[in-house]
């Protein structure tokens, strides 16, 4: 599939020259699809996992053609410092960037979002993916387990406060919990099926990154 010049995973692949380093794929495109879907020998992650994998294939590319030791470890601190929620650590990332020539800033622009790397695979790449059922077992487990503990809980408290006659109607009612997720940044509201449903809490708010690092 040919590169599509309005989005962004593609016109970052083509800026910086991106290519794949894995004779599996012709291609970083082809690497992403792979490395998603699960397919070639390599197990499916998902688009945080991957948009974290681009942006450090990004981020070693500039460290390589400016001659900054581009090591694992130094590529994992320096992106955690450059997308960190603490605006002074990101700034004194940049600057020291700067010290070897690097636009700190404008490689922070450059790096891509989750949520615009979920659309590059399932609009731009045409890419489709099976969910896992066994794979999310332990997760709907844990939460499972958690809606019980608290009905346990609330029906000893309930039981307490009918015997000192503080609440009546407990016998013949049910503890009913609903778990809901709030977005942080704006009000934002919804059950978490629906989250879970859509793949995100908030639609504006999607993206992990820092407030500044809007990498649409």
């Amino acid at each position: 599939m040919s590169p599509d010049p309005s989005c962004k995973v593609d016109a970052t692949i083509d800026q910086y020259g991106l290519e794949t380093a894995d004779p599996r794929h012709e291609s970083l495109n082809d690497g992403l699809l792979a490395r998603w879907t699960g397919a070639n020998g390599h197990s499916d992650v998902g688009y945080r996992t991957l948009t974290e994998w681009f942006n450090k294939r990004l981020l070693k590319r500039v460290y390589d053609e400016h001659g900054r030791e581009a090591l694992d470890a130094q590529i994992d601190a320096d992106y955690e410092a450059l997308t960190s929620d603490d605006g002074l650590i990101r700034e004194e990332t940049i600057e020291r960037l700067e010290t070897v020539g690097i636009d700190g800033a404008q490689l922070l622009d450059d790096m891509v979002s989750w949520g615009t790397m979920r659309t590059h695979l399932n609009e731009c790449l045409d890419g489709s993916k099976e969910r896992s059922d066994a794979r999310t077992d332990w997760e709907q487990n844990s939460i499972s387990a958690a809606r019980e503990v608290v009905v346990e809980k609330t029906d000893e408290a309930l039981s307490s406060l009918a015997t000192k006659g503080e609440l009546d109607g407990t016998r013949s009612s049910t503890v009913e919990v609903q778990i809901h997720l709030r977005c942080d940044k704006c009000p934002t509201r919804v059950p978490l099926e629906v989250a879970l449903e859509r793949g995100y809490v908030c639609d504006q708010h999607s993206d992990a990154t820092s407030s500044s690092n809007t990498h649409s």
